[in-house]
Parts: C-alpha cells; sequence; structure tokens
C-alpha cells in the first residue's frame, strides 16, 4: 500500500509539470510533451484501478479472517463443553466402579464368611461324631462292664486321662519363634498341634499359613500350595487369607503354572483391592508383562 501511494504521488507530479507545460506559449509545445501526457494520464488510470482492486482484495482478506476468528471461538468453545462433558462421564464412571468393585469385594467376603463358617461346623460335626464313637466303643484296655481303664504298671492309666492338651497361646508362640528361628521341623509339628486341639479357633488358620510358609521356604510348593488352599477354603475370614492367596500364586509360579498363578494374583487384586498384598501382587504382575484392567 505504501508503494501504491509513493507511485500515486510521483505521477501526481508528473501530471502537473504536463499542465505547466501545456499553459506554456504554444509554439513550444512538441510531439514529445503530447505523448508524455497521454501516458501520464494512463498510469492514473491504471494506479486507480491498481488501487480499486487492492482495496476490493483487502476487504475480502479482512472477511476472511473475521470468519477464521469466529470459527476459532466456537470451536474453542466446542472442544471446552467436549471435554467437560467427558470429565463429567469418567469421574460418574468412575464413581460407579468404584461402587461396583466395594460391592463385589463385600460379596465376596460374605461368601468367604460363610464358607468359613460351613468349614467350622463340618469340623464341629465331624469332631462330635468322634466322640460318640469314642464313647460307644471302650477302650482296650478297660474291664468289661466296669466302665473304666485298666491300671497299667506303676499307676498309669491309658486312655484321655493321660494325655494332655497343650495351651494354645503357647503352642502357638512356640511355633512362631521355631519358625522364624528356621526350626521348621519343629515349628511344624507346633503348628499341627494347633489345628489339632483346637481346629475351631482363629489361631487355626494363622498356623495353617505358616505350615504353608513352611513348606513354601522349603521350596515344596505342591505341598505349600495344598496349605494355602486350606487356609482360603476353611480360614477365608482370617487376615492371613489375602497374604495366603498371595503366596499360592507365588508358589504356582515357581511351578511353572504361568496361567493359574496370574489367574490367583488377579483374583486376589478383585477380592482385595486396597491390601498390601495387593500391592505387591500388582508389581508381579506388572514384572510379568500382564496387563491389568480398570483402576
Amino acid at each position: 500500500m505504501q508503494r501504491t501511494h509513493t507511485l500515486r504521488n510521483r505521477l501526481l507530479a508528473a501530471g502537473l509539470f504536463c499542465l505547466l507545460l501545456a499553459s506554456a506559449p504554444a509554439h513550444a509545445a512538441s510531439k514529445e510533451i503530447i505523448e508524455l501526457q497521454t501516458q501520464v494520464q494512463q498510469l492514473l488510470d491504471m494506479v486507480q484501478r491498481i488501487q480499486s482492486t487492492l482495496d476490493t482484495r483487502f476487504g475480502v482478506l479482512q472477511n476472511l479472517a473475521q470468519q477464521t476468528a469466529d470459527n476459532a471461538t466456537q470451536m474453542s468453545a466446542a472442544v471446552s463443553a467436549l471435554q467437560q462433558k467427558i470429565n463429567a462421564q469418567s469421574e460418574a464412571g468412575s464413581g460407579k466402579l468404584d461402587s461396583v468393585s466395594g460391592q463385589v469385594q463385600s460379596l465376596n467376603d460374605s461368601v468367604d464368611e460363610l464358607k468359613s463358617r460351613i468349614a467350622k461346623l463340618d469340623k464341629a460335626i465331624q469332631d462330635m461324631q468322634t466322640q460318640l464313637q469314642n464313647i460307644q466303643t471302650p477302650p482296650a484296655g478297660a474291664m468289661p462292664g466296669s466302665g473304666g481303664t485298666a491300671p497299667l504298671p506303676g499307676g498309669a492309666a491309658s486312655g484321655p486321662a493321660g494325655s494332655q492338651i497343650p495351651p494354645l497361646q503357647e503352642t502357638f508362640q512356640a511355633g512362631v519363634r521355631d519358625y522364624n528361628a528356621a526350626k521348621y521341623e519343629v515349628a511344624a509339628g507346633e503348628f499341627q498341634d494347633v489345628l489339632h486341639y483346637y481346629p475351631l479357633d482363629d489361631m487355626a488358620g494363622t498356623a495353617q499359613f505358616y505350615l504353608g510358609e513352611i513348606a513354601y521356604r522349603q521350596q515344596n510348593y505342591s505341598e505349600a500350595v495344598k496349605s494355602y488352599n486350606a487356609v482360603l477354603e476353611g480360614f477365608s475370614g482370617n487376615p492371613k487369607a489375602p497374604a495366603a492367596q498371595l503366596r499360592k500364586g507365588l508358589a504356582l509360579l515357581q511351578m511353572n503354572k504361568r496361567d493359574a498363578g496370574i489367574h490367583e494374583l488377579r483374583s486376589l487384586i478383585q477380592r482385595h483391592p486396597q491390601t498390601p498384598e495387593a500391592a505387591q501382587a500388582r508389581t508381579k504382575l506388572n514384572g510379568l508383562g500382564v496387563k491389568l484392567s480398570g483402576r
């Protein structure tokens, strides 16, 4: 635009010069001056046409720029609205997922508790049946019709009165001490006593878990899996249940049962998602290259 105005000014100056020449005496006019006046007029006309064309195109460009700005503003508003909608849907979906996950975990806990009660009830019935059989069947050393037991040399009695039940707390704590001291055979016997004499106590489930740990440390993974299964099936409400499921999954992986081990770790994460054992299971699965769905 600046160059056009400069050219226009120069042409106007040339035109004025020509007019001055035209006002001079007639004898000074020449053919060359008339031709110069004609060319100047043509240049003036051309400049006017260029100016008109530039003004028209500049108006079109301004209109297009305004439309582009308006479209960009509308698009930005639409993107912002869409992002807000997506965020709202994501938050709603996350809340629903958490709610469903909580309901599933509560349902699993209820089922586990019911299974544990059924297992304990079944164990109690078996113990009662065993006691009834013992009552109905007299001991081998009993005198017929006497209802008692035959004395042994030295005055000792053979029968239930001659056996002593080990105390629960002391036996369990002794098992834990021997386990930590790597006295696995002694610890296993003490945990077996807890299971034998106190099968319905909560400590029996923990003792069963330690039996699995002993087998795992001795690299007897198949026996470890059996002990962990006993915890999960008979003592599912025990605090050691998540640890038993984690260790079962790891034992299966040690046995090269990859699919079964991964399934067990996934099940642990689903049933006990907020536990430290679930965090360890996630770390193990990530190390195996297994993708986890959900949060």
